[in-house]
Order: C-alpha cells, then structure tokens, then sequence
C-alpha cells in the first residue's frame, strides 16, 4: 500500500467487471481499454477512502482498511482494489442535486484539496463514477480500482 500513498503520480482506472475478473483487470496494461470503466490521475487509496467515508459516514481508519489490495499484478506491479458493495449502492443512488453537494463536501476535504482539485474537477469525476456504478448494479457486476504508478 506505501507505494502509491506517497506523491508519486498514479494511473487510476475504475472499471465495472465480474468479481472472478480480478486477476485479469489487474495483469492489464490499461483495464478502460477492455471493461467499461474511467481512467483518473492521482486518485490514490487515501481518495477513495475518503470519498468512501463521506458517502457511507464510515470513519475514515475503517474505510481504508476496506481498500487492501485484492490483487497485486506480479508481471505489471498494479494493484486492485475492489469498492465496497455499499459505497457502489451509494454512488449509483446519487442524483445531480445530490452529486453537487457531495462534490463540494469532497472538493473540501484536506486530500483533495492539497491535490488541487476545483470542486468542477470533483464534480465530473463523481458524476462519472456514478455513471458506471449505475452500469455496475445494472449487470450485478463489482467496481474494481486498477492503480500503477505513472510511467514518465
């Protein structure tokens, strides 16, 4: 987990997949390119955790504990994590009412904030995320993160 909590630049890709799936997201080059998903940068364990903890009301220690690796790529060296089946609920049920004010909120959190990222950034990101979860419980599939350090 320590390599991709530092500042290093992260490749993120979230993508919806069938659970038994992991090793083949993971053991991917890019998983977008193969499964429905987003492509991010710099959205570490610590950004999930906290987008975790404000959609659910978990403490934050409880919601990175919920992001252990699930998969750890021998040949590429990325990661997966697998998002909670709650924090997918909680993503798919956000309306644009309801996605502005948790943009704001998440905008305004110290790992955002220090990353940044403007409140439209966070915006678009969540509305994205959404998006996919909704395809996710729509084809009762799980949302994987896909992390690998950038190559610059």
């Amino acid at each position: 987990m320590s390599i991709l909590t530092n500042t290093m630049s992260i490749l993120t890709n979230i993508v919806a997949a069938e659970e038994d799936e992991v090793e083949a997201v993971g053991d991917s080059l890019q998983p977008v390119d193969e499964w429905s998903g987003i492509s991010l940068r710099d959205i570490g364990i610590a950004k999930i955790a906290t987008l975790h903890s404000l959609l659910t009301g978990d403490l934050f220690e409880d919601a990175a504990a919920l992001c252990e690796p699930v998969y750890i790529s021998p040949a590429e060296g990325a990661l997966v994590l697998r998002l909670a089946d709650e924090l997918k609920d909680r993503l798919a049920k956000l309306d644009e009412e309801s996605l502005d004010a948790v943009a704001a909120e998440l905008a305004a959190t110290e790992e955002f904030e220090m990353a940044g990222r403007d409140e439209g950034e966070v915006l678009a990101m969540l509305a994205d995320l959404a998006d996919l979860a909704r395809l996710a419980e729509s084809q009762d599939q799980t949302l994987f993160v896909w992390m690998h350090p950038l190559r610059t």
